[in-house]
Formats: C-alpha cells, sequence, structure tokens
C-alpha cells in the first residue's frame, strides 16, 4: 500500500520535470531565433551600407553624376536579375544615400544590432544630422518599431526636446535631454472642461502612453503623494523617477497660466523629497511643471532652472500637421533666439569683467 501511494507523486514530479524542460528548451530556441534574426537583420542592415559607400567613393567620385547615374541604372538592373527588385534603382540610391548621410561605419555597426533597415528607411528623409542621431538612438534605446519611431518623427520629438534644452542653463541641476516642451498629451482622450483631477487620472489610465510621450527611463512611483509637515498635509499630483538619472522626479499638472505660487509649491515639493524620500545613492530631486500656456520669457527671467524646475506646456488636441509643423517650428526658432541672446549678454558681461580688472597695454588686444 505505501507504494501504491507515493506512485502518483512521483508521476506528479516527472510531470513537473517535463514541464519545466519544455520550458526551458522553448525559452533558449525562442532567444536564439530572435537572435538570429537580429544579427541577419544586422548583416542586412550592414551589406546596404557597403553597397551604398562602395558606389558612393568608387562610382561616383570625382562628381561624375552623368556616368554615375547611367551606371547606378545599369547595376541595378543586372542585380535585379540576380537578385530580385530589392537591388532596383531606387533601393541602390537609397542606399547609397543610408552611407552618405551614416559615414561613420563604426556608429552603422553598433545601430545596426538594434534597428532594422526599416528605422533607417524612417529616419534617411530627416536633414539635420543631429535630429537623424537622436531618432536612431532613441528607437534603440527603447526598442521602439517603426510604427512608433515613423510617429514620434511626425511628432518632432527632437525639435520638442531642443525647446526644452534652450530652457536650461549650464549652472543648472536639470540635465540636458531629459524633458520636451511642448508635451503632446492628445493619447489621453481628454475633452473640453476637464480639470486637473480628470487630466491626472487619464495619465493613470494610459500610463503607458504618457511615459512614452514623457521620455526614456522614466518608471512610475506614486499619484497624489501625500507630504506632511507641522500637522499640514500637502500633495504632490505624480512622482517618478528616472532610471539613468537616479533622480526623483515630481510633476505638478496645471489647467492655464503658470503663476508663481506654481513655483514655490514646486520648490516645497522639492525640498520635502530631497530631506525625506531621496536615498543616498540618489541625486537631488528634480521637478516639472506642466501647464497649458506659459510665458517663455518669465520662465527664462525667473531661472527655474537653476533651481532644478523645469516648465513646459502641454497640448491635449494636435492641430492638422502643415499648423502642427509651423507651430513647433517658430516656438523653436524664437528659443533659438533667446538662448542665443542669453549667450551674447553673458559673454559681453564676461568681456566688461575682464576690462575693468585688467588694463590693456599698447600692444594688446583682449579678445
Amino acid at each position: 500500500m505505501p507504494k501504491n501511494k507515493k506512485e502518483p507523486a512521483v508521476q506528479n514530479e516527472a510531470r513537473i520535470s517535463e514541464i519545466q524542460i519544455f520550458e526551458k528548451v522553448s525559452g533558449i530556441i525562442e532567444t536564439r531565433k530572435y537572435r538570429a534574426g537580429m544579427f541577419a537583420n544586422s548583416e542586412i542592415t550592414i551589406m546596404y551600407w557597403e553597397i551604398g559607400h562602395y558606389i558612393n567613393s568608387m562610382v561616383l567620385a570625382g562628381g561624375r553624376a552623368v556616368y554615375g547615374k547611367r551606371i547606378v541604372t545599369e547595376l541595378a538592373s543586372q542585380l535585379v536579375v540576380k537578385y530580385g527588385k530589392t537591388f532596383d534603382t531606387h533601393n541602390l540610391r537609397r542606399m547609397m544615400r543610408f552611407a552618405d548621410k551614416f559615414n561613420d561605419f563604426k556608429i552603422v555597426t553598433e545601430l545596426a544590432s538594434q534597428l532594422s533597415w526599416s528605422h533607417f528607411i524612417e529616419i534617411l528623409p530627416i536633414k539635420s544630422e543631429e535630429a537623424r542621431m537622436y531618432y536612431a538612438k532613441d528607437a534603440g534605446e527603447r526598442h521602439l518599431g517603426t510604427k512608433e519611431l515613423r510617429r514620434q518623427i511626425s511628432r518632432k520629438a527632437y525639435e520638442r526636446r531642443e525647446i526644452a534644452n534652450t530652457h536650461i542653463s549650464d549652472a543648472s541641476p536639470i540635465p540636458f535631454n531629459v524633458f520636451k516642451d511642448p508635451y503632446l498629451l492628445d493619447v489621453l482622450g481628454l475633452h473640453e472642461n476637464y480639470a486637473e483631477a480628470d487630466l491626472e487620472k487619464a495619465i493613470l489610465i494610459e500610463l503607458e502612453k504618457f511615459i512614452l510621450e514623457f521620455g526614456h527611463g522614466f518608471t512610475f512611483v506614486a499619484r497624489q503623494k501625500r507630504m506632511t509637515m507641522d500637522n499640514d498635509d500637502f500633495t504632490l499630483d505624480l512622482l517618478f523617477f528616472h532610471r539613468t538619472l537616479r533622480r526623483l522626479v515630481a510633476v505638478e499638472l496645471k489647467i492655464g497660466k503658470l503663476k508663481p505660487e506654481h513655483t514655490g509649491q514646486m520648490r516645497f515639493y522639492l525640498k520635502w523629497l530631497d530631506k525625506f524620500e531621496r536615498q543616498s545613492h540618489e541625486n537631488p530631486p528634480i521637478g516639472i511643471i506642466l501647464c497649458t500656456t506659459a510665458s517663455r520669457e518669465q520662465i527664462e527671467l525667473m531661472e527655474l532652472d537653476k533651481e532644478g524646475i523645469a516648465v513646459a506646456q502641454y497640448w491635449t488636441e494636435l492641430p492638422p500637421k502643415a499648423e502642427f509643423e509651423r507651430k513647433i517650428k517658430e516656438i523653436l526658432v524664437q528659443a533659438r533666439e533667446r538662448l542665443n541672446r542669453r549667450r551674447l549678454i553673458a559673454s559681453s558681461d564676461v568681456t566688461r569683467e575682464i576690462k575693468y580688472f585688467y588694463e590693456s597695454k599698447d600692444d594688446e588686444q583682449i579678445k
């Protein structure tokens, strides 16, 4: 009888073992299949770069445009016969553009390990080298598919990051390339006359989309973070942690214009977080106030960035494509003009200080 009682247990253990073996082997297969696919995609992308680079450097060397155009057409017709439509004239020219726009082979090999050829096709039309590298690195770091990459490009993620960067000075504890301005929160599906509570609730419902818009490295910590001091309770709308920066990031949501009391409120939150919430291995917290409208001239005047506070607008509705692109371009141009003015003022201040403390001799010129 004892033996009979033990037999089901032995069979059950055998079944468990078989399941574990199957799952382990399946995991190995899936991992290796994925890596094999990534390796194949990488090799294909590098092959396209090498083809484009060879044609650019050998066939088109010396500006032989007419000859180059004819030879590329003839080469494409021969390659199509042997290898298929992938190597037609249109795609060969795309490979040539790829090698021209991404001319550092080391960078290409690094990016090719993360991005497919389809990713590069989306990036190639971008004129700015800085923007191309931003989208390529962002897609690689966040493992974005081509659809999401296309969406980030169409929503001017790079330009909005650059606008936010112009608000930050070298003396600021806020790192560059963390925030955007404006943020596009149309994904939240908010209607007219919404309240701050509605905005906060919508963000939590669509948290994944919000973080995707917010940027790489953010993880959600708390909603309505309670802070108590002297028997008074205060609540921060949203609290995030940035894994790369190792900082708590406080987020306040405001409807309407930025007001002085909003900045005072954020100062208190940051000091409280720094004293009671920050861990020993973390950097000091930073904060961002999101509001529907804000005077960027006023933000610059207050120099909030030096206190670890960023301010950005958010849009819950997007205008038509042409109008959206015009607005973003206009905001970016104005932001860069303000940045250049600040640099000129700073440069002139330094010059005046030098002239005040040092007398130049007749044969010396202060540059």
